[in-house]
């Protein structure tokens, strides 16, 4: 089969297969289920396919289809895309077979199995794009139809969760658009090879903006914290480990083609990931809820991503070796943040879907004699630790050997071994810790058959190619274990040991709901703030508008005067008709009806010149703005 074939397919068959599978689903879950898996693991399969195909013939595949919203449609496979697509198959078929038993008696789950398979398709298109205008169509898609996960257990908790995230999704959305707009206007072209590194910082953080939101950058983030624990926990290993990587996706490329060596704009994105590593480990330490500090944990490794990304914008064209090293370290730490969060939000969906419960203090405990959950949790802990011989040392390590800045390095180790504090509490709490309440650590530890084997192997599956990834020796960690990056690590893991003993060993800590900056500031401007300016500067020009209506009717639109002498009306209409009424229906008080009737005539000719004189203004105002919207049409071409 031909690759450009491949690729249409895979985009448009699991969007089909998810309109096919809900009327299945009402008939038989069990067929649908069966319907849904097939579809995720064909998807895999041929992802994988175009990969060893890509690999071996040492370029990708293209397809181009004309009329598609007015610019047509062009999609590539190969590189970074053609990598993740099979990373995110991957993450389907694992996280669609770990589905089965999660929703098992979960009530209706019909619609997020339809959605589910329209967001896989909606994703392979992020990733396979080979313009930002295609890009940007298959991200909004993805905003759509991901919405729906996080507002699918429909709780109060859940469905503000799900209005924050589409929200910030459409603003975003619209912030890019308007970049693109401005791209377009400029060079001519939105195909990403071809964007020229012309410094346009404007147009360049428009476009990045709506990225950044679906990424979780600080202070875009806000979406993310709430989201993901009130999301079934299948989603919000997708979420966490696929979707924002389309966030990530969209800023690399936007910087690597428009932004090469180019210091100011990498310092920015350098400084903003920053902020999001150290303020997602900081949520993350002050959460008890397990979902939550992975969410946030989430926040922080986009982070250290987006960190790496402005060290590889600094480096100028002729250190080729440095920016390699930022590539390289950029590329794994995403691969390597995807199947963490998928074997970490399983293992927690595996103590939900128990005991549907998901505070530390309630699930304290629960993990004490459950050998395969606590090794896979320790393994996904370790890794996002970035503890010696495990995958995330070395991508954290490549990503640390990138930054020039000493500042900057410092709060990367800190916020390191703030990621080992945090996941320290978990780990401790969950699979070494007693429960407080006897009875309760007495029934987890009698409780048997807690995820089935079909569980167990998709949990084993990640954690074990993670355990591989750490310990088999590849190109990447060349230089990796010197005495200088170890000595970095050990710092980190110092301190994180340090803290979670000084802070978190005997207390648990929580952020100020004052400081939610949803609350705080998000929703203040958005509600209050913003439509009590516009109500204001709409209430300015109305009077504007009056005042100038009462000008123009006492210059240019002045009245002629209605008034009428009775006297000198005798064929005049109102006297007529009055003369008529006089005679046949006289007044009983013997008054003459032709007095009211002239009055009523003067009434309705004055309402008549004041709505032509108002007509013929808005029809003046209307072609001034026509005029203006002409001049600035052919100023900008």
């Amino acid at each position: 089969m031909k690759g450009d074939a491949i690729i249409i397919i895979l985009i448009l068959l699991p969007m089909l297969m998810g309109i096919v599978s809900y009327p299945v689903g009402l008939k038989s879950i069990r067929v649908r289920n069966a319907l849904s898996d097939v579809t995720m693991l064909s998807v895999f399969v041929l992802t994988v396919y175009l990969l060893i195909r890509t690999f071996m013939q040492g370029a990708g595949f293209d397809l181009a289809i004309d009329g598609i919203c007015g610019m047509g449609m062009n999609l590539t496979v190969s590189g970074l895309g053609c990598l993740y697509g099979c990373v995110a198959s991957f993450m389907w078929a694992v996280t669609g077979i770990f589905s089965r038993e999660y929703f098992a008696g979960h009530g209706d789950n019909n619609r997020f199995y339809v959605f589910n398979l329209m967001t896989l398709g909606s994703i392979l298109g992020v990733f396979w794009s080979a313009d930002l205008f295609t890009l940007f169509i298959f991200f909004e898609i993805m905003s759509f139809t991901s919405f729906v996960w996080v507002a699918h257990e429909e709780t109060p908790e859940a469905l503000k969760a799900s209005y924050t995230y589409l929200t910030v999704a459409i603003i975003g959305g619209l912030v890019t658009l308007m970049g693109l707009f401005l791209l377009y206007a400029r060079t001519g072209t939105l195909m990403i090879d071809d964007l020229p590194a012309d410094h346009m910082y404007l147009t360049g953080g428009l476009i990045v903006f709506g990225f950044a939101v679906k990424a979780g950058v600080w202070p875009l983030h806000i979406w993310l914290p709430k989201a993901h624990p009130v999301a079934p926990a299948p989603a919000s290993a997708l979420l966490s480990g696929v979707l924002t990587k389309s966030g990530i996706f969209g800023i690399l490329a936007v910087t690597a083609h428009m932004f090469k060596a180019d210091e100011p704009w990498g310092r920015v994105i350098q400084y903003l990931g920053v902020i999001t590593m150290f303020t997602g480990a900081l949520l993350a330490i002050c959460s008890d809820n397990i979902k939550r500090t992975l969410a946030c944990s989430s926040m922080s490794q986009i982070g250290f991503i987006v960190t790496g990304i402005g060290s590889y914008a600094m480096f100028p064209v002729a250190e080729k070796a440095e920016a390699a090293m930022a590539r390289r370290g950029i590329v794994l730490h995403m691969v390597n943040h995807s199947l963490i969060k998928l074997v970490l939000f399983m293992a927690a969906g595996v103590i939900y879907m128990n005991i549907r419960k998901l505070k530390l203090s309630e699930i304290r405990g629960f993990g004490r004699n459950k050998l395969i959950l606590k090794i896979c949790f320790a393994i996904g802990a370790a890794s996002i630790s970035g503890i010696p011989l495990t995958s995330g040392y070395i991508s954290k390590t490549l990503l640390h050997e990138s930054i020039t800045s000493h500042v900057v390095g410092a709060i990367f180790l800190l916020s390191g071994g703030m990621t080992l504090c945090y996941m320290l509490k978990l780990f401790i709490t969950v699979f070494i810790e007693q429960n407080e309440d006897p009875t309760v650590q007495e029934e987890f530890d009698n409780m048997s058959g807690y995820m089935n084997p079909a569980t167990r192997i998709v949990l084993l599956i990640p954690a074990v190619i993670l355990l591989i990834m750490g310990l088999v020796p590849y190109p990447a960690m060349s230089g990796i274990y010197t005495p200088e990056n170890l000595g970095g690590a050990l710092i980190s893991v110092s301190t994180g040991v340090i803290l979670y003993m000084l802070i978190l060993r005997r207390r648990t800590l929580s952020w100020p709901t004052r400081l939610d900056l949803e609350e705080l500031i998000y929703r203040p401007v958005l509600m209050k703030i913003l439509p009590g300016a516009a109500g204001f500067v709409s209430a300015l020009l109305s009077q504007m508008t009056d005042a100038l209506i009462i000008i123009f009717r006492m210059t240019s639109h002045r009245q002629i005067s209605t008034h009428i002498d009775t006297g000198s009306l005798d064929d005049h209409l109102a006297v007529e008709a009055g003369k008529v009424l006089d005679k046949y229906i006289p007044n009983r008080n013997g008054t003459s009806h032709i007095p009211g009737l002239v009055e009523k005539e003067e009434h309705a000719a004055r309402t008549q010149r004041v709505i032509s004189s108002s007509l013929s203004f808005g029809l003046i105002l209307v072609c001034i703005g026509l005029i203006l919207t002409l001049i600035y049409i052919l100023s900008a071409s």
